[in-house]
């Protein structure tokens, strides 16, 4: 039989080289770099919608007819105009969190310039897991590593910290690691201890849902998930913190870890970390931070009281792509103690890790990772800190936690509209009360707001989101683009308003 080459080289071949081109990719890249210049432009002005809503039906059907109409071409200037195509449809159906009418989840309207640094990253497909195979990419990554460990106080070779995707693996890595070292068999020999007095986590009760995932994952059970409650700022009460303690050890039931938010998701409450962590060392308890939103408050000189005792944790999580502005995922985990950060695996792998080079261990971070192959996640962070500084990153902060009192005074001044608590950062939750809902029961006024958020977001004109407080929905802002101002949010409850007197003169459901 004849080598494929021989008798098929030039069409496999001319499209090997053609995908692979670098003056393919020069052209299409002008071009992106013009049409998201342009995208940004329009978008930063408010010209279109924030959301652009489609059915999920409607934006399947487009996104499978595209895969399907690929061009069967070898001239670039056709691929090329299909490409600037393709590029228009994404940003013609995706999401304009730069827009500054974007509200809604803790995501940020991320720095442009970061964007580009992570294409290099993805370009060059550099990955991590072990040094020789990402020696730029894990140096960034340490190098940041330790820029952010400096605003926690903590001393070189003291600490670990690595970068994951998402809060949510950063927390399992974090509480698998307590697991191993409060119950230290239970890598090999899995939770074997009395089934009467299993081992519980302790959490802030408004912690987000992914502790109770990471409870399930590692075998804890949900149900042994125990929540403290909150003072009247929805921070976690240390009073009943010690009694939820001092009963686990009366039962001599093993403590995973207290989990406590630094910021929580709902209203964005800053625990108060100093006496936690005074409660956890007096039980001789492992004390775990999810930070995600909260911790970036570090870098700022006016906020970080806010994460007073933070240094304290044992483990810590730090989300850059929220608070840092940089684009998702850059997750770090810190643990307070370097030999803890070894303690979530106890494998080996000599394809992977090689026994003769043991110093390399301390920069081959498969070793406490979930992942294994690894995209460079910090290049967009490392990009926009080295080009700008770090006082670009406190003053992101600054402006956007001082907007979240800008517009809690305007709520507290407007008569149908209903602050639900004083926000310490960026994150107001609320409720639109007209005159025409005076008088209406709890459960009216949910159904109110959450017709209104949907009316709202479909229109294009805002994107917010909602939550649930003492079991009422609510409305609830992240004012997380540094480019919305108070004539933004002025205009933001004149648009619920408006809403709100179109539902209320509709039918009634």
């Amino acid at each position: 039989m004849e080598p494929v080459e021989e008798y098929a080289a030039h069409p496999i071949r001319e499209r090997i080289r053609l995908a692979y081109d670098p003056a393919l990719l020069k052209t299409a890249g002008e071009r992106l770099a013009q049409e998201l210049a342009r995208h940004l432009s329009e978008v930063q002005r408010s010209d279109g919608r924030v959301l652009n809503w489609f059915s999920p039906q409607d934006n399947l059907a487009r996104a499978s007819h595209l895969a399907d109409s690929s061009l069967d071409s070898s001239d670039p200037t056709e691929l090329v105009s299909r490409f600037e195509r393709l590029v228009h449809e994404m940003l013609a159906r995706g999401h304009n969190l730069h827009d500054p009418r974007y509200v809604g989840h803790q995501v940020p309207a991320p720095i442009p310039l970061a964007g580009l640094f992570e294409a290099v990253g993805s370009v060059t497909n550099q990955v991590m897991a072990v040094y020789e195979m990402g020696p730029w990419a894990t140096a960034v990554e340490q190098a940041m590593v330790q820029k952010l460990a400096k605003y926690l106080g903590w001393r070189d070779g003291d600490y670990a910290g690595v970068v994951t995707h998402g809060g949510s693996l950063a927390n399992l890595n974090a509480l698998l690691v307590a697991r191993n070292v409060v119950l230290k068999d239970s890598w090999e020999g899995g939770l074997q201890g009395d089934p009467n007095r299993p081992p519980a986590l302790v959490v802030q009760s408004d912690t987000h849902y992914r502790i109770s995932r990471s409870a399930g994952i590692l075998g804890l059970g949900t149900q042994q998930v125990i929540k403290v409650g909150l003072d009247d700022r929805r921070r976690m009460d240390v009073t009943d913190l010690e009694r939820v303690l001092s009963s686990l050890r009366a039962q001599g039931r093993p403590i995973i870890a207290v989990v406590a938010c630094a910021c929580s998701t709902p209203v964005g409450a800053f625990d108060p970390l100093n006496e936690i962590a005074d409660v956890c060392e007096k039980h001789q308890v492992w004390l775990h931070v999810d930070a995600a939103h909260g911790g970036s408050a570090l870098v700022s000189s006016k906020y970080r009281h806010l994460v007073a005792g933070l240094e304290r944790a044992d483990s810590l999580v730090w989300d850059a792509h929220k608070m840092l502005f940089v684009p998702a995922l850059c997750a770090f985990l810190y643990f307070k103690h370097k030999p803890h950060s070894y303690q979530a695996f106890q494998q080996n792998a000599p394809y992977l890790f090689d026994p003769t080079a043991a110093a390399m261990a301390e920069y081959d971070l498969g070793l406490r990772t979930v992942e294994c192959t690894k995209p460079a996640t910090v290049y967009g962070l490392w990009g926009a800190w080295a080009l700008f500084g770090p006082q670009l990153f406190a003053d992101l902060v600054d402006s956007t936690f001082d907007l979240g009192t800008v517009f809690f005074n305007k709520l507290k001044q407007a008569p149908d509209f209903e602050p639900l608590h004083e926000p310490q950062c960026n994150i107001v939750a609320f409720r639109h009360v007209p005159a025409a809902l005076d008088g209406a029961s709890p459960a009216e006024q949910g159904e109110f707001q959450r017709k209104l958020r949907r009316c709202v977001i479909e229109s294009g004109k805002f994107y917010l989101v909602a939550t649930t407080l003492n079991g009422v929905e609510a409305l609830r802002v992240t004012l997380i683009n540094p480019l919305t101002t108070a004539t933004h949010l002025d205009l933001l409850l004149d648009t619920l308003r408006a809403a709100g007197r179109e539902i209320l003169s509709g039918p009634r459901s």
